[in-house]
């Protein structure tokens, strides 16, 4: 049992806090994005972290179990809280979750489709991004294709 189980064990489907860990993973001026099954919208690669684990170990697994690749070096992009992070899933449980999203130009190996978070994976250039972006994403992606000064912290 993982840490989000027990602990709903515990709180049932009220708000809990969680740590969520991303990458803005770039190349030629395009970010990857994976269309997601759940929520059939986009979305950067990234999860949730695991006790023990970094901010830069969870944002490189997260990657690595959705699309294959292997992140070079991290740099920081922005925090993001509040009402904007905030999700009520379909069973009911509710997540606030502090997200800290990272960028990177370097990353290795082949892009694959992984699992069954996600149903597609495609680079977007900055005016092309899709209508139907995770909403609990849309403010860093949109930061990210504004060009914003970074880190961000919202």
């Amino acid at each position: 049992m993982d840490y989000i189980q027990s602990m709903r064990i515990m709180i049932g489907q009220k708000p809990l806090l969680t740590v969520g860990c991303g990458v803005i993973l770039t190349n030629g001026g395009k970010v990857l994005l994976q269309h997601r099954t759940d929520e059939d919208n986009w979305c950067i690669p990234g999860g949730v972290m695991e006790l023990g684990e970094t901010f830069e170990e969870t944002a490189r697994r997260e990657t690595y179990e959705e699309t294959g690749l292997t992140v070079g070096e991290l740099q920081l992009f922005g925090l993001y809280s509040g009402e904007s992070c905030y999700v009520a899933y379909p069973n009911g449980d509710q997540v606030y979750s502090v997200q800290v999203i990272f960028h990177s130009e370097t990353y290795w190996g082949e892009l694959q489709q992984r699992g069954t978070e996600s149903k597609a994976h495609r680079f977007f250039g900055r005016d092309e991004l899709p209508g139907n972006l995770n909403p609990r994403q849309k403010a860093f992606i949109q930061d990210w294709a504004d060009e914003k000064k970074v880190p961000i912290m919202r």
